[in-house]
């Protein structure tokens, strides 16, 4: 029709700002909870993975540069921290349980984390992948901030380590409930707790829609599970590396 823009010349117009790429992520994670709430809040329908998909498909059909969107995208980006911090506040209220339990803690702490790396770097070692592959395989478990400043510093690729960071957490979202009940798991608290280790933040919050007691151990988890990462993945990656080679 006469008088009206064509699509093209609008989307020029709107990708100029920078609130457009804040505006579709939050669209986009709007319509996959949708979705997930329509099929039941099922662990198969996970918003994040649903929502990335149609930041993707978008991206991809109108032209958009990562660069472009990323410049309004990032204020959701730079929300991750006082999002992590914020878990302190449950955890608070959990202290007397953390106090009782501080031992099989630990204990799972350690072998979640050592487990996580060392089978990530050495599939990738038995299966010819190269030393950067590993490296940036190897911090999968951890939080995203922290797995890609371990995997830089390693000199390994952080963007790649971002992705297997997400899609870490995305499975472990997804299987979890699976697993626990084939292996007969029902406490919250391990629950949470193991979600937090392998899955980091989207097993958090996939921990927080099951229940509050399972939320704040998976952040706990979750930090704990970073720091530990960052102290063992420099000098146990190229260990495994090496041995498996």
């Amino acid at each position: 029709m006469p008088g009206i823009p064509e699509f093209g010349a609008i989307w020029v117009y709107l990708a100029g700002s920078p609130l457009l790429g804040l505006t579709m992520t939050l669209c986009a994670y709007v319509s996959a909870f949708w979705l997930y709430s329509r099929f039941n809040f099922s662990p198969l329908a996970n918003p994040v993975a649903i929502s990335i998909a149609l930041v993707v498909l978008i991206l991809k059909g109108t032209g958009m540069s990562y660069r472009d969107y990323f410049s309004g995208a990032q204020f959701v980006h730079f929300l991750l921290g006082p999002a992590t911090v914020a878990l302190a506040i449950p955890l608070a209220r959990q202290l007397p349980r953390l106090r009782r339990l501080f031992l099989p803690i630990l204990c799972g702490l350690f072998s979640g984390s050592v487990t996580a790396i060392i089978s990530a770097v050495a599939i990738t070692a038995l299966m010819g992948g190269t030393y950067q592959l590993a490296i940036s395989i190897g911090p999968k478990s951890a939080t995203t901030p922290i797995a890609m400043g371990v995997s830089e510093k390693l000199g390994g690729l952080p963007a790649l380590t971002a992705v297997l960071v997400i899609g870490t957490g995305i499975l472990g979202a997804v299987i979890a409930r699976f697993l626990f009940k084939w292996m007969r798991v029902d406490s919250h608290e391990v629950r949470g707790f193991a979600l937090g280790v392998t899955s980091h933040g989207i097993g958090t919050a996939r921990a927080f829609q099951v229940s509050p007691e399972m939320g704040a151990f998976s952040g706990l988890g979750m930090g704990l599970n970073g720091i530990l990462t960052a102290f063992l993945a420099p000098w146990l990656i190229p260990i495994v590396v090496n041995y498996f080679s």
